[in-house]
């Protein structure tokens, strides 16, 4: 996915490629990832606001931060129709636009790919968590496989494929830089959906 203040061509792809990954099966993760969560809640590059149809009655407000202008109006769509409160903010993790401690849950979904500063960003939603928190993050990863995990890091170094992707990056070890940001991981699977493998689950502050 994306993380970047304005990029029309691509906001109007993702808009055509998340409807059809979530039809294909992305939609049973986007429910896994959320379930159970409780209480307010602060979402990192909501994008079109796929995630909101899935956010479970426990959830008494979501602030839900993009940047992106075209996907930040169709997340503001999606908000009408959620079944909880969703508040949609132009912002970025630079910082977050949150007050420190104030929300129960921080979510992080097809984003942590593409943000410039992986460690500023968990930091940021760290600091949003009030004391014992959760992350709820569902994300691509590197690959474990030698040969693969090597042609992704190869298309990041060349600079083709964040550029086609809008900063978008195939080689991160997402799941090493939550813990390095002070987060305990308590549940994760990994699992693979469109080619790519990918991390889902839950880290406490």
């Amino acid at each position: 996915m994306r993380f970047v203040e304005a990029h029309p061509i691509f906001a109007r792809v993702w808009q055509f490629i998340s409807e059809r990954e979530d039809k294909a099966g992305q939609n049973e993760y986007r429910q896994e990832l959320l379930a159970g969560a409780r209480g307010t809640a602060v979402e990192l590059g909501a994008g079109n606001g796929r995630n909101f149809a899935h956010y479970p009655a426990s959830i008494e407000r979501v602030v839900a931060v993009e940047p992106e202008p075209y996907l930040r109006e169709r997340a503001i769509e999606a908000a009408a129709g959620a079944p909880v409160a969703v508040e949609v903010v132009e912002g970025a993790d630079d910082p977050l636009p949150v007050e420190d401690d104030s929300v129960d849950v921080a979510v992080a979904c097809l984003v942590l790919c593409s943000v410039p500063d992986q460690a500023r960003a968990l930091g940021e939603l760290r600091r949003a968590l009030r004391p014992g928190g959760e992350l709820r993050f569902y994300e691509h990863v590197i690959a474990r496989r030698p040969r693969q995990a090597q042609f992704f890091r190869l298309a990041d170094r060349s600079g083709v494929w964040p550029k086609l992707g809008a900063g978008c990056h195939l080689s991160r070890d997402t799941g090493a830089a939550i813990e390095q940001a002070g987060f305990t991981i308590e549940r994760m699977r990994r699992l693979t959906f469109n080619g790519l493998p990918h991390i889902l689950g839950v880290a406490r502050a």
